[in-house]
C-alpha cells in the first residue's frame, strides 16, 4: 500500500440482494426474491452499525440493485444522495473504476451497489491488504448482500488504484424469516 496522501476515504461495496428469476423477465428487470427483500434491510442496518452510511451512493439501474438500495437506505434516518448509473450494470473492473473515479473529492464515503463478478473482482483488485481473513473470504465467495469496506487515503477518487486500499471488513447480513 502506498504512503498516506490526503484524507481517509472509504469505498463501501454492496452486492445486490438475492434476486428472483421469473420466466420471461429480462435480466435487467429481475426483482428481488423473498430472501433478498429480507436481506436488503439487514444490509442497511449493518452499514449503520459499522458507520458505513455513505455520503453518496452509486447504484446500478437494474431493478434488483435499485430495490436493494431502496430497502437498505430506508433503514437510515437520512439517506444520502443517490445516482443511478447504467454503466454499473454488468460492469467489469475498469468500468467500475471509471465510475468511482468520477466521484467528487468532497465525498469521504462512497457506496457502490452493483453486481458480480465485477464487484468481487473490484474488491480483489483494490485490496492490497485486509484485516483478518476478509480477503480470503472474498476470494472464496462474494455472495448476494455482501458488504466489503475498503479504506484508503488520497487527495481525490481518481487516485484509487490496484492494491491501494485496506479491506477493513466483510459482512454478509441476513434478514430474519417471518413466522
Amino acid at each position: 500500500m502506498s504512503a498516506p496522501d490526503g484524507p481517509e476515504r472509504r469505498l463501501v461495496v454492496l452486492r445486490h440482494a438475492k434476486s428472483d428469476w421469473p420466466a420471461g423477465v429480462p435480466d435487467h428487470e429481475r426483482p428481488l426474491a423473498a430472501r433478498g427483500r429480507r436481506d436488503a434491510p439487514a444490509a442497511g442496518r449493518a452499514l449503520a452499525e459499522i458507520g458505513g452510511v455513505p455520503d453518496l451512493a452509486l447504484v446500478s439501474t437494474a431493478v434488483r440493485a435499485r430495490r436493494t438500495w431502496d430497502l437498505a437506505a430506508a433503514e437510515w434516518d437520512t439517506p444520502p444522495p443517490v445516482r443511478h448509473d447504467p454503466r454499473l450494470y454488468a460492469a467489469d473492473v475498469p468500468d467500475l473504476l471509471d465510475v468511482v473515479r468520477e466521484t467528487p473529492a468532497e465525498v469521504g464515503t462512497l457506496l457502490l451497489v452493483a453486481h458480480n463478478p465485477g464487484l468481487e473482482e473490484l474488491v480483489l483488485e483494490l485490496a492490497g491488504d485486509a484485516v483478518g481473513d476478509a480477503l480470503d473470504r472474498v476470494r472464496q465467495k462474494f455472495p448476494t448482500s455482501a458488504i466489503a469496506v475498503l479504506a484508503w487515503q488520497g487527495p481525490h477518487w481518481r487516485s484509487l488504484g490496484p492494491g491501494s486500499a485496506l479491506l477493513t471488513s466483510l459482512l454478509v447480513p441476513r434478514g430474519e424469516k417471518a413466522g
